[in-house]
């Protein structure tokens, strides 16, 4: 007979109500403590002590379990209201935030270094969160990283000041935008939305030098800026900021998953849609619906992919490049569905239409053969078609201008993945290493996820000459749990 629950009381206080609803919510979709603890990567025991109210709970958590959970929110909607609750307890009897907060977490390793060589004790990341809790604004302040769980690499959110104190410290840089009053502006701006046109341009080109870690914290200070230009704008004007708006959203959201942050990628993309709705640009919305099947089929979502990469074609216009893009996106999904001849056929089609397609301007100005070519390439090493992906990979390498690092980054890892795949063992290892190089200076999880598969592939032959040193020097780039 398995143990008895322990009665709960929601009525007790805010934090007993909310540890209530996340058993409720468990219990529904049939989970036990021990399976909601590891699909959230939480220790069992801390998550039966916030069940109980016994702990602060930290929002990152109530956002994670939300998420695992489905809850649409609901928990993360109660931490907020427990929060406000608490406050006005604390300023009531004149008290100060005690308990609330991120419990102060251990320290994180690096690499694959021990205590004796000098490298920090490792922390388990199943726990996430020990020991006394504390009331340091830095506690509540995390930044999702790459680490090395039960042999796989996964993005966690950890807390920013355990990040700065490891070697690591480069990918701390991505920061929440401090609100910007509207009075901010500067007076001799100009037109709006050529400034903003102007940098989104400029942010764009410089994440492809320096990777979206450095890119999104500045790219979501001028986002605050513009909402709040928009919200007092009237007229034409309005449309305009409200449609340059919307490209910030789908930018933001790129960064956002280039960085290993899901959640807040699928966040800015459906603002990004719901706003491109109001606009009424059907250019906007067809390329939204292109960007968020996209999202779908990198974060393992194949089905729903096809479905948005469809709407996404018979939204845009017949004969534009946004119709091209949209059939790549369809032509990706039936590849990672295992469909090849739906696949082939689908570049077959894009590669037609662009023959014929009229100048669209802002839309897929940057869409050519070569770029359907090394399209093709990814989805062919979906298919296991590993000989002609590798092919496409490494001509796309040799083209791609030295400007466009991020995505050389991108591009190597997938070549690489693309020789393991042939049993040239050597040639990917090297060729990984390289990859490292850029993801190590971007913090880029496109390169990350790809080197992550790679260092599977190559597992079986670890101990041969360069294998090695590719799966250290991966090491050194992500953290490590004890």
């Amino acid at each position: 007979m398995g143990q008895r629950p322990n009665q709960l009381t929601p009525g007790a206080g805010p934090w007993h109500r909310w540890g209530h609803e996340l058993r409720e919510i468990r219990i529904s979709r049939r989970l036990s403590q021990q399976g909601l603890a590891t699909l959230a990567l939480i220790d069992r025991s801390h998550l039966a002590r916030l069940e109980r109210a016994e702990r602060p709970v930290p929002r990152q958590i109530a956002v994670v379990v939300d998420e695992v959970l489905d809850a649409c929110g609901a928990l993360v909607r109660l931490w907020e209201w427990a929060e406000r609750q608490e406050l006005r307890s604390c300023a009531g009897d004149g008290a100060g935030p005690v308990g609330r907060g991120l419990s102060r977490a251990r320290a994180w390793g690096h690499g694959a270094g021990t205590a004796a060589d000098g490298a920090s004790p490792a922390v388990d990341v199943a726990s996430g969160v020990v020991g006394q809790a504390g009331s340091d604004p830095d506690d509540a302040d995390t930044v999702v990283v790459p680490c090395r769980v039960h042999g796989r690499i996964l993005f966690v959110p950890v807390p920013r000041r355990v990040v700065l104190a490891s070697p690591l410290a480069g990918l701390a840089a991505t920061a929440l935008p401090t609100p910007a009053a509207a009075s901010s502006f500067p007076s001799d701006m100009g037109s709006p939305v050529e400034h903003y046109t102007q940098l989104r341009r400029l942010l764009i080109q410089t994440d492809n030098l320096i990777g979206p870690r450095h890119v999104l914290p500045t790219l979501r200070q001028h986002l605050v800026q513009l909402t709040l230009r928009r919200r007092t704008a009237r007229g034409p004007d309005a449309v305009r900021l409200l449609a340059l708006e919307t490209r910030y959203e789908e930018l933001a959201g790129w960064l956002a998953q280039d960085i290993g942050d899901e959640r807040t990628a699928h966040g800015h993309t459906a603002r990004a849609l719901d706003a491109s709705h109001i606009t009424g640009d059907s250019d906007l919305t067809a390329y939204i619906l292109g960007r968020k099947a996209q999202l779908a089929v990198d974060t393992g979502h194949p089905t729903d992919a096809l479905g948005l990469a469809t709407a996404a074609r018979r939204t845009a216009r017949p004969g534009s490049r946004l119709e091209v893009i949209a059939v790549m996106h369809q032509a990706h999904a039936h590849a990672v569905l295992k469909d090849a001849p739906q696949a082939l056929r689908k570049y077959d089609t894009a590669l037609a239409l662009l023959g014929r397609t009229n100048d669209d301007g802002v839309w897929g100005s940057w869409l050519d053969e070569a770029y359907i070519h090394t399209a093709r390439a990814r989805s062919l090493a979906a298919l296991g078609h590993y000989e002609e992906a590798a092919t496409g990979f490494d001509t796309a390498i040799v083209a791609l201008p030295a400007t466009y690092r991020r995505d050389r980054g991108v591009y190597l890892a997938r070549a690489a993945c693309a020789h393991a795949g042939t049993g040239n063992t050597l040639l990917a290892a090297r060729i990984g290493v390289q990859a490292i190089g850029i993801a190590a200076e971007s913090g880029s999880a496109r390169i990350i996820g790809q080197l992550d598969r790679l260092d599977h592939a190559l597992a079986p032959a670890a101990r041969e000459p360069g294998v090695s040193e590719f799966r250290e020097a991966l090491d050194r780039i992500v953290l490590h749990p004890a």
